[in-house]
């Protein structure tokens, strides 16, 4: 434990705190993580809009600019990865069980349950829930994450800095960034990095345990989901002492297949038709109604202002929670590439796979929805994918590949965590002990453990929007520091005798 920073025992103390605090008194930490999240969202949902919204332009400006061609790394550098392992273990990362909890469920719910704008179970409802799918899982979603990782990458692996948050932010803090004040940033992104995470295993946790509900009988309780957190920790611990070019490498790639052969037979035995027409027609809905969504806080209608609340706003909150520990993931794996490739890479790509994911999964829920074949609206959240599948045929194999899907993406995310806080309470080693990983790993599934015990998935919400707050404010700094950066390197380039220099 030589090796560890000030972040770690700060970190580490608020983890345990929150953990004792949430053991002992359930309801109240249940009750505080619920009115914190009530005021930020009714106070500062203009601001997640906002922000977000700044965070996408700055992104697609620097894909057309000239800084473009910048390499992060040392000039003519190539990449450590190949593009379709690079790509996977991003992928895997960036969204990973997100994307199997909520496939289904979510355009259902906004198809049948409580539409965006329109009277729910319409045509026109229908058509939003897919777009607002799209949109909430898009290129705002990934430009979050991408932001982040770029200014890691670029301080890290451009600038020689230590892989750690504050370090991004010399350009604009100084030599405050190494002092107490860079302390307090990295423990706010340590600290938000644990909730983030602790919250997808807590939707990982429900998701298993609604599967195993759905096909063998196997109750839905705290018990049983405690019982799944403890055998995919164990899991994930030998998977995180393999290292990065092992165990996440590997898994990643599993992730990668598991979810192509998912998404072919549900394509191949659910509406392929119906499915291809939603996901070419909602892709032209998304580009044509971007900025609309983007700024839309809906002052005047309450109904409608508490749905963004609890939808866009959530989900703003949710990438920003997760935000520190995807960006050091995505920085520490993309060395070599320039900024237009890596912008490019992570903003198109992945948006490109979940509109497809979506299209697939919801566009299938909502035609059997609409059919009348089957009532998706009595089901818990967690149960609704394997409701789905119970009505195509091989139910039972897609739901076993469904549970191995989720299961591997629980490991690779739990993995790539212990990882990226290992790295920021180390210095922001590119090889952190392993006695290190696994501290994190327990710390990160006793969170899990504690928001589902206090409140299931509303706590575990209501805490990924809590963290998220002050993270967005240091996005902000980074975006700033960035600039300044790839600005000023801009105008090296420009005094090169005309030429570029090799990037």
């Amino acid at each position: 434990m030589r090796k560890v920073s000030s972040v770690f025992w700060w970190t580490a103390a608020l983890v345990l705190a929150a953990t004792v605090f949430g053991a002992a008194a359930p309801e109240s930490f249940g009750a505080m993580t619920g009115n914190v999240k009530s005021f930020i969202t009714s106070a500062f949902g203009w601001y997640y809009l906002i922000t977000v919204s700044v965070i996408v332009l700055f992104c697609l400006v620097l894909v057309f600019s000239p800084v473009g061609q910048i390499r992060l790394g040392k000039p003519g550098e190539k990449p450590e990865y190949s593009t379709g392992t690079w790509f996977a273990m991003l992928f895997s990362a960036g969204m990973g069980i997100g994307l199997v909890f909520w496939g289904a469920a979510e355009p259902i719910s906004h198809y049948a349950i409580s539409s965006p704008l329109s009277e729910p179970g319409t045509n026109s409802a229908l058509r939003e829930s897919m777009r607002y799918t799209f949109f909430h899982w898009g290129l705002h979603a990934w430009a979050i994450y991408a932001v982040v990782a770029l200014a890691l990458a670029y301080s890290q692996f451009r600038k020689g800095e230590p892989g750690l948050i504050s370090r991004t932010l010399k350009p604009v803090l100084g030599k405050y960034a190494e002092g107490w004040i860079g302390t307090v940033i990295d423990v706010i992104a340590v600290f938000a990095t644990v909730v983030g995470v602790a919250t997808t295993l807590g939707f990982g946790a429900a998701q298993i345990n609604g599967g195993l509900s759905y096909l063998f009988g196997v109750p839905v309780s705290f018990t049983v989901q405690l019982i799944i957190i403890v055998i995919v920790t164990v899991l994930f611990m030998f998977s995180a002492m393999s290292g990065l070019g092992k165990g996440i490498k590997i898994l990643s790639n599993a992730n990668m297949v598991l979810a192509i052969l998912l998404l072919v037979l549900m394509l191949i035995l659910g509406p392929a038709m119906f499915i291809l027409n939603m996901f070419t027609d909602t892709i032209g809905s998304y580009l044509q109604n971007i900025l609309r969504m983007s700024f839309q806080i809906a002052p005047l209608n309450e109904q409608h202002n508490e749905w963004i609340n609890g939808w866009t706003i959530f989900y703003w909150a949710w990438w920003i929670s997760w935000a520190p520990f995807v960006g050091v993931f995505i920085a520490r794996v993309s060395r070599g590439r320039t900024v237009r490739e890596f912008l490019i890479g992570v903003l198109f790509m992945p948006s490109l796979l979940s509109f497809f994911w979506f299209a697939v999964f919801g566009a299938s829920a909502m035609n059997l929805q609409m059919e009348g074949i089957a009532d998706f609206t009595h089901y818990a959240t967690e149960e609704v994918l394997f409701a789905v599948f119970h009505e195509l045929p091989w139910s039972q194999i897609i739901s076993i590949v469904a549970i191995l899907l989720v299961t591997t993406f629980f490991i690779t995310s739990a993995d790539s965590a212990t990882f990226v806080l290992g790295m920021q309470t180390t210095h922001g080693s590119l090889t952190p002990p392993n006695s290190v990983k696994i501290l994190w790993g327990i710390f990160q599934s006793l969170i899990a453990v504690v928001l589902l015990y206090s409140g299931g998935l509303q706590a575990l919400q209501d805490a990924a929007i809590s963290v998220a707050f002050p993270f967005s404010i240091i996005i902000i700094l980074m975006m700033v520091a960035l600039y300044k950066e790839l600005a000023a390197e801009r105008q090296k380039m420009r005094k090169t005798d005309g030429r570029s220099p090799r990037m």
